[in-house]
């Protein structure tokens, strides 16, 4: 149940250049950079609601079982399946073109997206 609750960014690492290589354009960047990215998680055993909220009031909700098949979906629409696993207490779930995971480290919610050697990391605190 760690990560249940609503969190706020407190900072992020690599977002620029994440974001470029996603194709997101310059000036949805620039809306998002300092942006305080609410996150709101649920948990109700194995199978979580986890929504962020974004700069432009836009809302994403997946919901998941752990070690289940699910339908997701992206900021930009996007829909796939994809299985989310749980593993030493992180998250970690293969989008479409990056590889997401998240922890819970020293009370902060510690989210990492990978796309091959660009990194995002984004730490945020429980509200």
């Amino acid at each position: 149940m760690a990560f249940a609750g609503r969190w706020e960014t407190e900072n992020q690492e690599g977002y620029d250049e994440f974001c470029k290589l996603l194709g997101i354009p310059d000036d949805i960047i620039e809306k998002g950079r300092n942006y305080k990215l609410i996150t709101e998680v649920t948990q109700d055993g194995e199978t979580f609601s986890w929504t962020q909220i974004y700069p432009t009031n836009a809302k994403v909700t997946n919901t998941f079982t752990i070690g289940k098949e699910c339908d997701m979906e992206t900021i930009g629409g996007k829909k796939f399946k994809a299985t989310v696993h749980l593993e030493g207490g992180k998250l970690s779930v293969t989008f479409p073109n990056y590889h997401h995971t998240s922890e819970i480290s020293g009370g902060k919610l510690i989210e990492t997206s990978k796309a091959g050697s660009v990194v995002l990391t984004r730490t945020s605190r429980k509200l």
